[in-house]
């Protein structure tokens, strides 16, 4: 980035001896904010991507874990009506005590495999807005290579053709706000 800025003080330098590259050099200067305000969104969302990400394994791994529990229960159980026990009454609590806790664990474990889910999908949104936000970078960064060329030749078409870039780079990025 200090590269960049360095080439854009040097072109900017280039145009002020020319009056007519001045709006090429106001161009330039307005996409170079651009792509490090749309470089910025897109890192943030990166960040949210895999902060998710990491909540997601975390609910699939308490899930596991419910899982395992609930599964340890269903075992002991099992076990209870295949021994011959000492005390069937208490067997027979005992086996209520874990019907009870083999349940609770089902339920806990739904509303722990929805959350995991939601999550999912967050991340899918995440991704998507993501995708929009380098897109539009890339698109920025490449209209403000072009809109530089400007300078170098003096043809106007070329700035036009990279403020229609940054234009379109612009629209693509804000699109991401668009995606829920």
């Amino acid at each position: 980035m200090p590269q960049e800025i360095a080439e854009l003080h040097e072109h900017a330098h280039h145009g002020s001896h020319d009056p007519r590259l001045a709006p090429v050099t106001l161009t330039m200067a307005v996409l170079a904010v651009l792509v490090a305000t749309v470089s910025l969104m897109g890192h943030r969302i990166h960040a949210d991507e895999l902060i998710s990400q990491t909540r997601v394994t975390d609910q699939w791994s308490f899930y596991q874990a419910k899982a395992i529990r609930e599964r340890s229960y269903e075992v002991f159980e099992d076990q209870l009506s295949v021994f011959t026990v000492q005390s069937p009454a208490k067997a027979q609590e005992i086996k209520a005590k874990y019907d009870k806790e083999i349940e609770r664990y089902k339920s806990e474990m739904k509303d722990i495999q929805v959350e995991a889910t939601k999550l999912e999908d967050e991340i899918k949104v995440l991704g998507r807005q993501s995708n929009r936000f380098d897109l539009g970078e890339v698109l920025l960064e490449a209209a403000l290579v072009i809109c530089s060329i400007t300078l170098l030749t003096g043809k106007r078409g070329f700035w036009i053709f990279g403020s229609a870039a940054g234009l379109a780079g612009v629209l693509i990025a804000l699109s991401g706000f668009l995606i829920h």
